[in-house]
């Protein structure tokens, strides 16, 4: 089954088992029916915020989806990449895209099942927000990340400090530095609806 996204409903997700249900509903429509309808961006400025860090692979994709944030890396010559995600078709369809090295099913709040320190870098793109993964998966991006590697994660901007993100940065301080935080546009200019004027914080740190 494949239905055209709906965000308000996708923020309205409040456990594991409800995003699995929509992401499978969403999995093969997803690209053309959101991400292009809406002009979704997010994914091409988490890939250049990390390669503007000198971010380097080997890296993990957190919260792949479809694929998208894995093929803007791709596009900036960076790899090879890794990408994990709560839902089979999801990544299913990322798989369609020829640009992962390593696809595999993850839940972050419940960590992942491969070694820690196994990645030079992660990233992650509209994964951190409401109704998705909450603070608590930074932990589990962490661990994955070998010590010195840059992790950009974005952080939907309205739910920053009400969902516990600034808190959990504050809390995170002995294991990581030189943490920077840059607002963005979620979607393109010429975007319309609802949430056309939605932005998110980019947070880029390093594993201490």
């Amino acid at each position: 089954m494949s239905e055209t996204p709906d965000l308000d409903r996708a923020y309205a997700l409040e456990t594991p088992a409800d995003s699995v249900q929509l992401y499978a509903d969403w999995a093969e429509s997803y690209d053309h029916s959101f991400a292009q309808a809406s002009g979704y961006i997010l994914h091409l400025e988490v890939a250049r915020h990390f390669a503007l860090m000198g971010g380097f692979g080997p890296v993990l994709d957190v919260g792949a989806g479809t694929g998208l944030c894995g093929q803007a890396l791709a596009a900036r010559g960076i790899g090879p990449v890794d990408g994990t995600d709560i839902s089979p078709q999801m990544l299913a369809e990322a798989r369609t895209k020829g640009t992962y090295r390593h696809l595999f099913e993850g839940n972050l709040l419940e960590g992942l099942t491969i070694p820690v320190a196994l990645y030079q870098g992660a990233v992650s793109s509209g994964t951190f927000t409401h109704g998705h993964v909450g603070p608590a998966g930074i932990d589990t991006v962490l661990d994955m990340v070998r010590p010195g590697g840059w992790i950009v994660l974005s952080v939907n901007a309205q739910h920053f400090q009400a969902a516990g993100f600034a808190a959990k940065m504050d809390e995170s301080a002995g294991r990581i530095t030189d943490l920077s935080q840059t607002e963005v546009a979620i979607y393109a200019p010429d975007s319309t609806g609802p949430h056309a004027q939605d932005t998110a914080l980019l947070l880029a740190f390093r594993k201490a």
